[in-house]
């Protein structure tokens, strides 16, 4: 811990220093953030429940595809009304109201390291970058297929930066092989970060030893872990109406070991969606309420959030658009729509453009923009996020960060103290003079404002003196003194030793195939 207690102090910066975003990640504060404004709303308290209604009467009418048969079993069991030939499940508005009432309201993510919990729920807002992209890319290296070392490498830049409440899934390594990959991802989640894992619901088998490593980490029986929840999983519905087999075995897993569940169903407006927004926004809410409800068949109270990812395509590719006008629309009425249901809600930060040019940049911003003002409890690919999900970029990551510790700093209250309000101040200076030499300025100039980590306040002939770099160029060389100067946080060698011998022998069985 002694490591953890040295990186947690903050540090000297000196405006225009060239490794300051290197040190810039001593902000305790940006680790639980609480978003201090109202959220915005697009619909009328009508028109939210006209939504909520169409969504019951889709469960109880059409219903949803169920492919697992464990699954329907536990509706069926649980009074819902089951077609086994279709495969099809409905829920009545009362049997969704009762498993809507033992969902939890708020609730905790405990990692290894305490003082990095993460509280989902009420105001708070819980940062993650991006998940699942198959490639990286960087300025140097260019785009190329994800691999262990670059998975390594995002997670020694999510750990560094305390804005980033959790470990994502940021490049998949497909140099390991797919039977294998989820052992080598935890393992170098648990050696490398102390904050809250993602786990992939891709099976049995793949949960199940994830969940052993996650235990063995923590040094937690079996029994206690179930006490708390220590991870997370995305549920992503196939649009429209149906629940495949992992996405089922994942929310009953979880649901069993008491871990959190985000049901996020992929309602692309004008694709998997109806084209209208209404009519996306309905689908959405008929699959998360269908996904929320199987958890809580299988434990009452497991911890569940609403997921919402609706946005829409380019009509005339068919290709995903994020940043639109309509994602941001459907942010604040999703937001809506969680609030009437009593749920913490998902929400994102995505972008359509291929590399992290001024486009990404409006994009992410327009996303996260939405989803703040929505009042978003969890924002998922908040950093790192280009090429619509199919890649993750080392420079986008950092450039992400400053625009959401910038949020982090919105977030912070403004003071009215006394001091703060300086009328005294005021008194000191004359008309027409300046506050650059007054006591009150010389007491508080280090701290003041906000300091960039990739950002330049430098004017045109300083900036042209330093080489005319852009941002993205400026990015680059951060994330790389980042992850050289990288020191993990302190883990027991015996805990080590267990996690590699638990690698080994699930290695040498075949380890586990996706289902």
């Amino acid at each position: 811990m002694a490591q953890q207690r040295r990186a947690d102090r903050p540090r000297q910066r000196r405006r225009g220093s060239k490794d300051r975003g290197a040190r810039a990640s001593s902000t305790a504060h940006y680790r639980h953030l609480v978003n201090p404004f109202e959220p915005l709303r697009v619909l009328e308290d009508g028109q939210v429940e006209r939504i909520h209604q169409a969504a019951l009467e889709v469960l109880a009418d059409d219903g949803i595809q169920v492919l697992l048969p464990e699954a329907r079993t536990l509706f069926s069991a649980a009074g819902a009304t089951v077609d086994e030939d279709a495969q099809l499940v409905r829920l009545g508005p009362e049997l969704v109201a009762a498993f809507l009432a033992t969902a939890p309201a708020e609730f905790d993510i405990t990692p290894r390291e305490p003082m990095r919990r993460v509280h989902v729920g009420g105001r708070q807002v819980v940062m993650i970058p991006a998940g699942g992209p198959p490639h990286a890319t960087d300025l140097d290296r260019g785009k190329r297929t994800g691999t262990l070392e670059d998975f390594e490498n995002f997670v020694r830049l999510m750990q560094h930066f305390d804005v980033i409440h959790t470990i994502n899934p940021m490049v998949e390594p497909q140099d390991v092989p797919l039977e294998l990959r989820h052992l080598e991802m935890m393992r170098t989640m648990m050696t490398l970060s102390d904050k809250t894992p993602f786990v992939y619901s891709r099976g049995r088998g793949k949960v199940t030893d994830c969940f052993e490593m996650l235990r063995i980490t923590l040094g937690l029986s079996e029994d206690q872990f179930v006490e708390k929840a220590h991870c997370y999983t995305v549920i992503n519905t196939n649009s429209p109406r149906q629940l495949d087999v992992p996405m089922c075995l994942g929310l009953i897993q979880f649901a069993e070991k008491n871990q959190v569940s985000i049901v996020t169903p992929f309602t692309l407006s004008g694709a998997m969606a109806p084209v209208t927004l209404s009519g996306a926004l309905t689908l959405q809410h008929a699959e998360a309420l269908a996904g929320i409800a199987l958890a809580q068949i299988v434990r009452p109270g497991a911890p569940v959030a609403y997921g919402a990812f609706t946005s829409n395509v380019d009509m005339r590719s068919g290709a995903p658009a994020f940043g639109t006008p309509e994602a941001v629309k459907a942010a604040l009425a999703s937001g809506q729509l969680a609030r009437h249901v009593g749920l913490p809600w998902r929400s994102s930060a995505v972008s359509t453009s291929n590399i992290a040019d001024a486009q990404a940049g409006y994009e992410t911003m327009m996303n996260m923009m939405g989803a703040v003002l929505a009042g978003a409890n969890i924002i998922i690919h908040a950093a790192g996020w280009v090429e619509s999900g199919l890649s993750a970029s080392f420079e986008k990551f950092i450039l992400d960060v400053e625009m959401v510790q910038m949020f982090a700093e919105v977030f912070q209250p403004l003071d009215t103290s006394e001091a703060d309000i300086a009328v005294d101040a005021i008194r000191s200076v004359e008309p027409g003079g300046h506050f650059f030499g007054t006591q009150h300025t010389l007491e508080r100039y280090s701290t003041a404002f906000y300091e960039p980590i990739v950002f330049t306040r430098q004017n045109f002939g300083q900036w042209t003196e330093e080489g005319s770099k852009t941002a993205t160029e400026r990015a680059n060389p951060i994330w790389k003194q980042i992850v050289t100067d990288f020191e993990a946080p302190a883990l027991e060698d015996s805990v080590r030793e267990e996690l590699d011998a638990f690698v080994e022998r699930r290695t040498s069985e075949g380890g586990a195939m996706p289902e």
